[in-house]
């Protein structure tokens, strides 16, 4: 157990016993308190109550008894008065914790007394009519028993509050005697928990207090060369643990001015080879630089050519919609030629039927003058008119002819005209399959231009990369040479620092020729 803990043990040991103590005189003075606060607020007031029911029923029945005999009829209000006081002395009873069931019983025996009497007084009196002598015997018996009941509930009211003053002194005699145990006990048991904290500590500390400051002290100091006694059976003791402290100190602080001195030279070292890696890490980090410089250069070109590339493709592919859109009117055109072509066949079908009519029309005409003239004067009008019809009909032969011969070459030209727009048709198919062979070949050079962007984005993102981790590798090179630098100087402000301890000669010596690590492994593990 630790110092702090038996130290504690005392005043805690003495706290519980007097807290269980007091816990048990509050528990007997509760008893105590409980015992008379029922002897004041029960049995006290049952047995007063008691009494004074006994003097006033007492009182009452020779009220009645004088009122009666001398025949005084006004003292019937004041024995009603009376009454009335008992009556309400029954009921404060009732009030009383645990008596309700006397408090009814005495009004119901009350009642069965003073209702006849009352009657009996007043026939007496000659106020009422009737016979008084069968109330007179229950008049009689009610008193008895009212009178027998009240003067048992007196005593067992005096019995009880002889019992509880009885219960409120034992429960005194138990706080007073309690009270002196528990003073008895603490004082015992103060006396052994001192003895044996007093003892427990003698022995941690392993000796005077003074002289384990001293120790320590010296120790802060700096003076390690110093010899502690301690007692031979003595190994637990804050004595023997700061002997051996010092001991494991000294040779601890040996050991570290050789690694100080270690460490300052190995410390020298990392310094000038950071300063060099620092210098060849810059120039890498400047050659990163001019690399990635170029590559965005290159980047920037590339990706223009794609943007050019796209540009190009987009243009291919409005040529491309402009020339399907050509062939698609060509092929219009062609059916209108061809349309046209069919018109004028039926053109010329049309009027060979009309040079056809025109010249049954003019023969009919010839048969009609050659018919007028064998008519002779009488056909003569209708030569005139055959005459005009066959004129007509060569006329309109004539005219048909004309047509039939500017029909026949509008025809031809027709033909002709179709001809060459199937060859213009043909020819614009061609073009629109070139136009789609060199939207094709532009599509994939765009997409291996933006291909080669991206893959030369990526390089000049790998190079940025490289240049910042090349950047912060030459700044933790940098903060490598300062670590070292200041390990450096921590290293010789160790130095300076261990040079306050004093060491005995003998571990002096043994620092000298090397120093082992074993009894910092011991100090660790313990």
């Amino acid at each position: 157990m630790s110092i702090k803990r038996r130290i504690w043990a005392l005043p805690a040991t003495a706290t519980v016993i007097f807290g269980i103590g007091l816990a048990v005189s509050v528990y007997f003075s509760t008893i105590a308190i409980s015992s008379i606060s029922t002897t004041e607020s029960i049995d006290y007031p049952m047995l007063d109550q008691t009494k004074s029911l006994i003097t006033d029923v007492n009182g009452l029945v020779k009220a009645l008894q004088e009122a009666v005999s001398e025949g005084d009829k006004k003292r019937l209000e004041a024995i009603e008065q009376s009454a009335k006081n008992i009556r309400d002395n029954i009921k404060t009873m009732g009030k009383i914790p645990g008596e309700l069931e006397i408090s009814e019983r005495l009004t119901k025996e009350f009642e069965g007394y003073y209702s006849p009497a009352l009657s009996v007084a007043r026939v007496m009196m000659e106020l009422d009519q009737g016979d008084p002598m069968p109330l007179i015997g229950q008049m009689q018996t009610t008193l008895n028993t009212l009178q027998t009941d009240l003067t048992k509930v007196q005593e067992n009211a005096k019995k009880q509050f002889k019992a509880g003053v009885q219960r409120s002194g034992n429960s005194v005699n138990n706080v007073l005697y309690t009270t002196i145990i528990v003073a008895a006990i603490v004082i015992l048991t103060l006396g052994g928990v001192s003895f044996v904290v007093v003892r427990g500590i003698w022995q941690q500390l392993g000796g005077e207090p003074e002289y384990t400051r001293d120790i320590a002290a010296a120790v802060a100091g700096g003076d390690l060369s110093m010899s502690i006694e301690t007692d031979a059976n003595d190994n637990s003791s804050l004595l023997v643990a700061l002997k051996e402290m010092r001991e494991k100190l000294e040779v601890m602080v040996s050991g570290i001015k050789v690694s100080a001195e270690t460490i300052k030279v190995a410390s020298s070292e990392i310094a000038s080879g950071n300063s060099d890696l620092s210098s060849r890490t810059e120039s890498q980090a400047n050659s990163l630089q001019e690399t990635s410089s170029s590559m965005a250069s290159l980047s920037d070109t590339v990706r223009q050519n794609a943007e050019n590339a796209k540009q190009a493709n987009h243009l291919v592919d409005i040529a491309t919609d402009v020339a399907v859109k050509g062939g698609a009117v060509v092929n219009q055109v062609i059916g209108t030629m061809s349309e046209i072509n069919g018109s004028s066949k039926k053109i010329v079908d049309i009027i060979t039927v009309i040079d056809g009519i025109a010249f049954q029309t003019n023969i009919l005409a010839l048969n009609a003058a050659v018919e007028a003239a064998r008519a002779g004067e009488q056909g003569r009008g209708f030569a005139v008119v055959a005459s005009e019809v066959r004129n007509l009909a060569q006329r309109s032969a004539a005219a048909a002819k004309e047509i039939k011969t500017l029909i026949s070459d509008s025809v031809d030209k027709v033909t002709q005209g179709s001809q060459l727009v199937d060859q213009a048709g043909q020819t614009m198919g061609e073009i629109v399959d070139s136009v789609k062979r060199v939207s094709d070949i532009m599509k994939e050079i765009s997409a291996a231009s933006q291909d080669q962007n991206t893959g030369i984005q990526e390089i000049g993102k790998a190079i940025e990369h490289m240049d910042e981790m090349t950047q912060q590798n030459s700044a933790m090179v940098e903060e490598a040479a300062a670590a070292a630098a200041s390990m450096n100087t921590e290293a010789e402000r160790l130095t300076e620092s261990l040079a306050v301890f004093k060491l005995s000669n003998t571990v002096s010596s043994n620092s000298r020729g090397g120093f082992s690590s074993k009894p910092m492994l011991q100090l660790e593990n313990e």
